[in-house]
């Protein structure tokens, strides 16, 4: 008989919820959008413009029996309280990065899945950027040789702060800053690429006028691996850099402009487009040295392969896209980050 789409709850309907995981949930096949989590009435009607037949409540204690999956993609401050209702009940969680604030408080939510035989997923969607995926598909092919210096960037303008942005708060329960909204993102990508790291140096800035939690940022991390990582985040950029550098003993790449799935999204393309992804030549990378470079072609991007990852964890027990243990390590870093730019020295991971 067929298998029918597992229920999904969505708590949170912000920018996150709205713009991300509401279309690509709608888009698996193997999930269905069955309730929505938002008090505000706006967002509620939103919702069921766009998705018909689907239930708005207004908190999570009132989401009904018979979902399967709850996606957590409220502010950061409710990661974990949703996180542990949504496993209380037997859910199983997606929760949106980063996983909490505190790697106890991971640790916590990790825990309260395997105790329960759930599966715990972090969103860490920029995984399935292209950029970063045509980067795992030159180191697999050996382009670049030995990798020794590893250059991130998530550089955005936003010199005027939103003062009712949750995000610009400075209480730390809140998760706010440019290096937990941005930096996750970079830390967890060169975590997957180069390894474990035993050493990390930070840079953590508030350049605009009245700020609260930082706006600019700099990390370094030096790998077990060898690899050094540099990684910047801002959103005081006027011009941003190259999205990545990665220099290798036998050839460089150099990738700019970001990945465009969250822009398509944000426009209402729908990931089910057969070329939702793609990227034009003139965006491409180049692979090369001074003397002789070629344009790469970006690997697409692929957004939809988080929700199929989770369905199929789900469905079969493979490992989740991104699982707890990926995540607080990030955290770890992102904690070390902190000290060092207390300091002003290098923190021993």
């Amino acid at each position: 008989m067929p298998v029918s789409a597992l229920r999904v709850a969505l708590a949170g309907y912000g920018l996150a919820g709205e713009v991300l995981h509401a279309p690509l949930v709608a888009a698996e096949p193997g999930l269905e959008l069955a309730t929505v989590v938002t008090s505000d009435l706006g967002r509620a009607a939103r919702v069921r413009d766009r998705y018909p037949g689907v239930t708005v409540a207004g908190s999570f204690a009132e989401v009904g029996p018979g979902h399967d999956l709850a996606v957590v993609a409220a502010p950061n401050r409710a990661h974990v309280e949703l996180g542990l209702a949504a496993l209380a009940r037997g859910m199983h969680a997606v929760v949106d990065k980063p996983l909490a604030a505190l790697p106890a408080d991971g640790r916590a939510l990790d825990a309260a899945a395997q105790e329960r035989g759930l599966m715990l997923a972090v969103f860490h969607n920029r995984r399935f950027d292209g950029d970063f995926l045509t980067v795992r598909r030159l180191l697999a092919d050996g382009a670049l040789g030995d990798v020794r210096r590893f250059e991130s960037r998530f550089e955005r303008w936003r010199p005027t702060p939103r003062e009712d942005a949750w995000r610009e708060r400075g209480d730390h329960a809140e998760a706010g800053g440019v290096l937990f909204d941005l930096g996750s993102h970079l830390i967890d990508q060169a975590l997957l690429l180069f390894g474990p790291v035993d050493a990390v140096y930070a840079e953590l800035d508030r350049r605009r006028a009245g700020v609260e939690v930082d706006d600019d940022a700099f990390v370094a991390l030096t790998h077990v691996s060898g690899v050094r990582s540099h990684l910047w985040m801002s959103q005081v950029a006027a011009q941003a850099g190259p999205r990545m550098r990665v220099l290798g003993s036998r050839a460089a790449y150099v990738k700019r402009g970001l990945d465009a799935q969250e822009d398509d999204l944000r426009a209402g393309r729908s990931p089910a487009d057969p070329a939702w992804g793609s990227e034009p030549p003139e965006r491409w990378g180049r692979l090369g040295d001074a003397d002789h470079a070629t344009a790469v072609p970006t690997e697409p991007g692929s957004y939809p392969s988080f929700y199929r990852g989770v369905v199929q964890a789900i469905r079969e027990g493979t490992a989740p896209p991104t699982g707890a243990a990926a995540a607080i390590a990030g955290l770890e870093v992102i904690q070390a980050a902190r000290a060092s730019a207390k300091t002003g020295q290098v923190v021993k991971v």
